[in-house]
């Protein structure tokens, strides 16, 4: 890609530029990749390996180099979701033929290629905060009424291009991966109702610190995902998954500037992120 010079010179007194130049601080809203993390049943796992090692091959410099082979899904760890992963009837997002589309081992519309870089207001809707508690029970469903109490609680509610994030607290169970997948004992998670008040607000999407963005009920699994049809299919709302919203939460963030760059993965159904709250000292 031939990238053209610019007509003329970038200004010098940009108010984005000049925030950057007096500090931002990045705060981490993803966890970390690594082989063996938890992974939804549904997609397959982390791999990486060392492919070739210091010493495997030296130059005649004394130069040596070492790489990897990553084998990854696309809904593993810290990821957001494509409009392509979740069909209706056999419709994806604005009524787009997902048989049609899928031909070919790769989606012609709605891939991941299409889902966007994002740097806009994300706004922490603390659910577990507003109960009092560090995480929600398992199972629990997020209502809109716990949306609205968290927003009121932020003192901001999401709008539109916003980014929604709604923290349950289950990152910390991220380390147990029995307990933070939940097969058993079920998973804290939004509910068609909150997805819907998500919706009317027309965020550009929303995330949470769970695995699957669902209420996932004991011993029911991801058998079913109401609420990726509600937001992927008929809103068009990118979801992200597995955040970590810890530090967020302890550093006491509520409205900030949300930044995602998403892989360009031609024809693919997610992209694993590293997402950040931009924020000043």
């Amino acid at each position: 890609m031939t990238i053209e010079p610019q007509a003329r010179p970038a200004r010098t007194d940009d108010a984005l530029l000049a925030a950057v130049t007096a500090g931002v601080r990045l705060v981490e809203l993803g966890h970390p990749h690594f082989t063996g993390m938890p992974c939804s049943p549904n997609h397959p796992g982390f791999q990486m390996s060392l492919i070739r090692r210091h010493g495997d091959m030296v130059r005649p410099d004394g130069g040596s180099a070492a790489n990897e082979m990553i084998v990854t899904g696309g809904h593993v760890g810290t990821h957001v979701d494509a409009l392509s992963h979740v069909s209706h009837d056999g419709r994806l997002h604005g009524d787009v033929d997902a048989a049609a589309a899928q031909t070919g081992g790769r989606f012609t519309a709605l891939g991941a290629e299409h889902t966007p870089a994002l740097l806009t207001r994300g706004v922490l809707l603390d659910v577990a905060a507003v109960h009092g508690v560090d995480v929600l029970p398992a199972g629990y469903g997020v209502t809109a009424a716990d949306l609205t109490a968290a927003a009121e609680r932020a003192g901001a509610e999401p709008g539109p291009g916003d980014v929604a994030l709604v923290r349950t607290g289950w990152a910390r169970h991220f380390d147990d991966a029995a307990t933070y997948l939940g097969q058993a004992t079920g998973v804290p998670g939004v509910t068609t109702d909150a997805a819907g008040w998500l919706a009317a607000r027309r965020v550009a999407a929303t995330g949470s610190d769970t695995t699957a963005y669902e209420q996932i009920r004991p011993g029911v699994g991801h058998s079913v995902l109401p609420v990726h049809r509600v937001l992927l299919v008929d809103a068009g709302i990118h979801i992200v998954e597995h955040l970590n919203l810890e530090h967020a939460a302890a550093e006491g963030l509520t409205a900030f500037v949300f930044v995602m760059a998403p892989l360009r993965i031609v024809g693919g159904t997610g992209s694993p992120i590293r997402p950040f709250a931009a924020v000043t000292p």
